[in-house]
């Protein structure tokens, strides 16, 4: 049976969504560098209409997890391609997404296409399950190489651990 992500060509992200020592002044800031990222490899097409849908799920429910994760996500008609944008914050630069424990050293904008509720699902799901082992979290946010940081990201999708 083939695994859930296998079916997309491209990977979800690459080293060139990836921001290493990323300094954001608040989430809103961090989602935009993320999301410029995106527009810049043709992956969303509208970037300020994109942002408007992250925004709006971010007013729905804080997306901080424990252990130092921020993950903003929105299935958004802006999104060409699934994608996922990772920014490391620089050191003594977290964010506030929100989370109880603090704020997140390790940010992954999810972008899916509007129409893929159920892709959108697994991604969220998959990476949630990840970044629950501390093994995970500490590997992103220890590597100091936007290829090393992709391919932490999309093998934990392609393999679902």
């Amino acid at each position: 049976m083939p695994q859930p992500f296998d079916r997309y060509d491209a990977q979800l992200t690459s080293p060139g969504l990836v921001i290493l020592e990323m300094d954001a002044e608040d989430r809103q800031d961090a989602t935009r560098q993320l999301a410029e990222r995106l527009a810049a490899e043709g992956r969303i097409a509208d970037l300020e209409a994109f942002l408007a849908d992250v925004d709006a799920r971010e007013h729905q429910m804080a997306t901080g997890l424990p252990g130092g994760i921020g993950l903003p996500h929105a299935r958004s008609e802006q999104v060409t391609q699934p994608s996922i944008a990772v920014g490391v914050a620089k050191y003594g630069r977290a964010v506030d997404f929100g989370a109880l424990d603090g704020p997140a050293y390790v940010v992954l904008l999810i972008a899916t296409p509007a129409s893929s509720f159920s892709e959108h699902l697994e991604v969220l799901a998959t990476m949630a399950r990840s970044l629950s082992k501390a093994g995970f979290r500490e590997s992103l946010r220890r590597a100091n190489d936007a290829d090393i940081i992709a391919e932490l990201v999309n093998s934990a999708l392609v393999f679902g651990d």
